[in-house]
């Protein structure tokens, strides 16, 4: 080849990578100018438009594969006048010993005596889909039966068949709208635990702040599978590998834009140790959507009180500490060490995963880190909801 045909082709193809340039750099600019919108923003967090399953017939949930009977499809008004969809699940044991031949939709009259024989579980479900999806229905099954605890769910405003546009605030409100009704049907407070998947965990632990402010106590909180902000999630997000707002973060001025355009906020990290009751965490390492360390943040978060005050080194490369500042900085650092483990009790169960537990200031903080299990399984898992029902006292008449 001559050299003027090889200069040729080394334009060529320097012309197509410039083009290609391009057209990427144009892309993700729009890709960026997208999620700026509130209405994309909405529909990539909660994801309600995805119903699954789609034409569910919620007033008949044994199409889903709960038993004949077991569950009473209702409706609930929000303060702001929106109605929104409600399953109560009796419990597994009061099922059988009441229910099993009758083959109705339970009653009020039996949700008020299932609620008083057995405790509740107020389930906080994540993004997407519906109360019905399969997965979910999974769960109810592990809670009323292993668990022999009562289940209610709600789909939050904008999905499932209730009314209304999801948001930070309504979707909270929805699941203070569901505490309320079972206060108004007589429960107590301590009977409750309040269990959130996914995005349902910060959901759950909005609702469950609220009530710290009221100094009114549930039995305990369990997160499953959790992320420490939504901040914080969107910057680790990634498509095929690919961390698509990494080149957004490597300027001071690209994190400040991402902070100022996400809208919803759902920081669990700033608000997690006002919750004033005990608390359980899962997650799992094979998690592929929210990394399991989000889980281990938190964990940290609710020990740092009881550890010594951390000894923070300069966060500028052109400040060098001295040599006074660094021997403190390792001292504080292994007086920490020292503490968090004898504070911490950790059992490492080979087959299973991590459980590490401490005693805080509102009452014993599991941590359980399993091996196995994706996104959706970490709840689903025996190991797990054995944890849940030790650490809160279920699996037992009341």
């Amino acid at each position: 080849m001559s050299t003027s045909s090889t200069a040729a082709h080394s334009g060529g193809i320097m012309d197509k990578l410039h083009k290609f340039a391009f057209a990427s750099s144009a892309l993700y600019a729009v890709i960026i100018m997208l999620l700026a919108m509130p209405f994309v923003q909405r529909h990539a967090l909660f994801q309600n438009a995805i119903r699954i399953p789609w034409g569910a017939r919620f007033d008949m949930p044994e199409k889903y594969g709960l038993a004949p009977g077991k569950t009473m499809d209702f409706k609930l008004i929000t303060p702001d006048n929106l109605t929104i969809g409600a399953w109560f699940v009796l419990s597994d044991p009061y099922y059988q010993e009441h229910r099993a031949s009758v083959f109705e939709q339970p009653t009020l009259e039996d949700v008020h005596k299932a609620l008083k024989s057995y405790p509740t579980v107020l389930y906080c479900h994540g993004a997407a889909a519906t109360r019905a999806a399969p997965t979910r229905i999974q769960a109810y099954s592990a809670i009323t039966s292993r668990l022999k605890a009562n289940v209610f769910t709600v789909d939050y405003r904008g999905f499932g068949d209730s009314e209304g546009i999801p948001s930070a605030e309504g979707v909270i409100e929805d699941a203070k709208t569901a505490w309320r009704w079972l206060m108004e049907q007589g429960v107590k407070a301590d009977e409750v635990v309040i269990v959130g998947h996914s995005l349902g965990t910060a959901i759950a632990t909005g609702l469950a702040t609220a009530l710290a402010e009221e100094n009114i106590k549930p039995r305990g909180v369990a997160l499953l599978a959790p992320f420490t902000s939504l901040l914080a999630l969107i910057e680790t997000t990634t498509i095929q590998g690919i961390p698509i707002l990494q080149p957004l973060q490597s300027f001071a001025f690209g994190k400040r834009l991402l902070q100022w355009l996400l809208v919803p906020s759902f920081d669990t990290l700033a608000i997690i140790g006002e919750i004033n009751v005990p608390i359980l965490i899962a997650h799992s390492q094979a998690d592929m959507d929210i990394p399991h360390y989000h889980s281990r943040t938190l964990l940290d978060t609710l020990l740092d009180p009881h550890l010594p005050a951390a000894q923070a080194l300069p966060d500028s490369p052109s400040i060098v500490p001295s040599d006074g500042e660094y021997r403190t900085y390792l001292e504080v650092q292994k007086e920490r060490r020292t503490l968090r483990s004898q504070l911490v009790r950790k059992i490492e169960v080979p087959t299973f995963g991590t459980i590490e537990e401490f005693d805080g200031s509102a009452g014993k903080v599991v941590y359980v880190e399993t091996f196995w299990g994706n996104h959706n399984e970490v709840g689903l898992q025996e190991g797990v909801q054995d944890l849940i029902a030790s650490t809160f006292r279920l699996g037992t008449h009341l």
